[in-house]
């Protein structure tokens, strides 16, 4: 007997684009990774995945969909790709039920507390965080994402945020040079310009001009595999991302008072797993003067579950059940 499904649900980066479906028991089946780049829109990607998974003609009653990009009134423009979607377009396309689009980062944040320990690596001590107090995750793509978890006896609510594009504060003469050598070329210097794909490759290119050094790597996934063969400059590049992630996400802690503990994830900390946990990401998280016995009980972690978004989306659609 087939099982019946319940709902739809996704997760849109500027990358990739991943989707699944709900059973009855609210388990997460059949899910299938798009390259985002390859389809003129989101809705032809979601007409072939349920043309794919359950037939012709066939959807189940709900989707939640979380998208890289800020969701406005039921409607979002992806922020790294060209294209804009709403719930009454998929409604209206697809015939659903009911359709919420979520940011993909305020997914993560609603999937924080689901997180067990092998989905889990601890940046840092391992410290028991207040069950409620504010959670935050934030993490590198394609761009940057930060969104909040807020807890109370009512339950969570995640916060969605476009904290990426907050400045990027340099805590050092070398980031001061970063800085300023990234605002010659853009004028304003967001954290997503550094904590990014793109900005690892031009980060690793300012550090060899600061240097006078050459720069032969050609893209960020090749300065990854160089470092990992001790290249001496690929190797400075990633431990200065490491340490700029750490500032930042210490930053952003003060901001949201994210006691309850900090959630590092995106696409390429994963990459960086045991740099970040060995490296200078902790004692940068930490270094905020006066507030540092703030953020000394804060426990900070790796999101190394694949899919975090597509069980926020996933309880997102839970809680749409029940109202």
């Amino acid at each position: 007997m087939k099982p019946q499904y319940t709902g739809l649900v996704g997760d849109v980066g500027g990358t990739n684009a991943r989707f699944a479906l709900l059973d009855g028991e609210h388990r997460v089946r059949n899910l299938h990774i798009y390259p985002a780049a390859n389809y003129a829109s989101l809705s032809d990607i979601i007409g072939d995945y349920l043309e794919r998974t359950l037939g012709r003609n066939k959807r189940p009653p709900r989707a939640v969909i979380a998208a890289a990009g800020p969701v406005l009134d039921g409607e979002i423009e992806f922020t790294n790709l060209d294209w804009r979607v709403s719930e009454g377009d998929l409604l209206a396309q697809f015939e659903f039920e009911a359709v919420r689009l979520i940011n993909d980062f305020a997914a993560q944040a609603l999937a924080c507390p689901l997180l067990g320990a092998d989905a889990l690596k601890p940046l840092g001590p391992q410290m028991q965080a207040p069950a409620d107090c504010p959670m935050l995750v934030l993490g590198a793509g394609t761009g940057f994402g930060v969104a909040g978890l807020a807890r109370s006896e009512r339950g969570d609510m995640a916060v969605a945020t476009e904290g990426g594009h907050a400045g990027f504060a340099p805590s050092d003469d070398v980031e001061v040079e970063i800085w300023s050598q990234f605002r010659t070329r853009y004028g304003r210097v967001s954290i997503e310009r550094i904590l990014s794909g793109q900005g690892l490759f031009e980060l690793y290119g300012v550090l060899a001009a600061m240097k006078q050094a050459e720069a032969p790597l050609t893209d960020e996934k090749a300065v990854y595999e160089a470092a990992t063969k001790g290249d001496p400059l690929a190797s400075e590049t990633l431990d200065r991302f490491c340490g700029i992630l750490g500032s930042v996400a210490g930053d952003l802690a003060l901001s949201f008072g994210a006691r309850g503990g900090v959630f590092v994830s995106g696409g390429i900390a994963p990459r960086m797993a045991d740099r970040l946990a060995s490296g200078d990401f902790r004692a940068r998280f930490e270094a905020k003067g006066r507030l540092e016995p703030y953020l000394k009980p804060i426990p900070t972690s790796l999101v190394v579950h694949p899919y975090p978004a597509i069980i926020g989306a996933a309880r997102e659609l839970g809680m749409m059940e029940r109202l």
